[in-house]
């Protein structure tokens, strides 16, 4: 369903040694009404797996991916990557038919999601 890449998996393990109990963590990839274009993309840590969430591991990288996002994010790649001017997380999400100039929000050819202000 998602695939993160081993550099990104580098970054999140990085990140959750900041939080508390670390070894608790998921990583939660969800998708949210919002955005420019009709949804949104979450990244962030739970330590709660809910019902109907799937449960991926890449790279010792524990994924929650909550059912209605399941199908949003279907073959996504998530990447991370350096540059001279900082690093960020990149989604490559084959089910987004339009994007926002800013990469954050889509919509996908069946579902143009809720759009919010920019």
């Amino acid at each position: 369903m998602i695939t993160l890449t081993e550099q990104a998996a580098f970054k999140v393990k990085e990140m959750m040694q900041d939080q508390e109990n670390p070894e608790a963590l998921f990583l939660r990839v969800s998708v949210q009404h919002g955005g420019c274009s009709g949804f949104s993309y979450g990244l962030g840590f739970d330590e709660d797996k809910q019902d109907g969430d799937a449960l991926l591991e890449q790279h010792g990288v524990r994924i929650l991916v909550d059912k209605d996002s399941q199908p949003l994010l279907k073959g996504t790649v998530i990447d991370y990557k350096e540059s001279m001017i900082g690093g960020g997380f990149s989604i490559d999400n084959p089910n987004a038919t339009a994007t926002c100039g800013c990469g954050s929000s889509f919509r996908t050819a069946t579902d143009a999601g809720k759009p919010s202000d920019c």
